[in-house]
């Protein structure tokens, strides 16, 4: 059964850094596919934060973590890994990652092209 399974969420200061790690699992076939991070604050709508094609030749980011995050992902783990660095508290959220129905190499972040989604963990930036 396709699962996936957000940690790495917590409190940090701004400035600070986090890294959010979600494993998928289920067979191998489940993982082969774009993985998107998607982030909701409270109050607003959620939002794409960024996402990777399945063979992780290609990567995505909102405008507003560039040059801030980095999407990676590991394939023996069957786990995609959002590196945050200089957080502000405008990234205070809950971030959920999602399963694309796609395995093309490329990905966007539209949440209609994400079937699977895990429960999310919450990331506080707060001093």
């Amino acid at each position: 059964q396709l699962r996936l399974v957000e940690t790495g969420g917590g409190l940090v200061q701004p400035g600070g850094s986090l890294r959010l790690s979600c494993t998928v699992s289920g067979s191998a076939l489940d993982y082969y596919y774009n993985i998107g991070w998607f982030r909701q604050a409270p109050g607003k709508e959620r939002e794409g934060v960024s996402c990777i094609g399945s063979s992780a030749g290609s990567t995505n980011y909102a405008d507003s973590v560039k040059g801030r995050f980095t999407i990676s992902r590991d394939n023996v783990k069957k786990t995609v890994y959002l590196q945050m660095n200089f957080l502000k508290p405008d990234d205070t959220a809950v971030y959920y990652c999602a399963r694309g129905t796609s395995a093309r190499a490329t990905c966007d972040l539209e949440e209609y092209d994400y079937a699977y989604w895990g429960l999310g963990t919450q990331v506080t930036v707060s001093s």
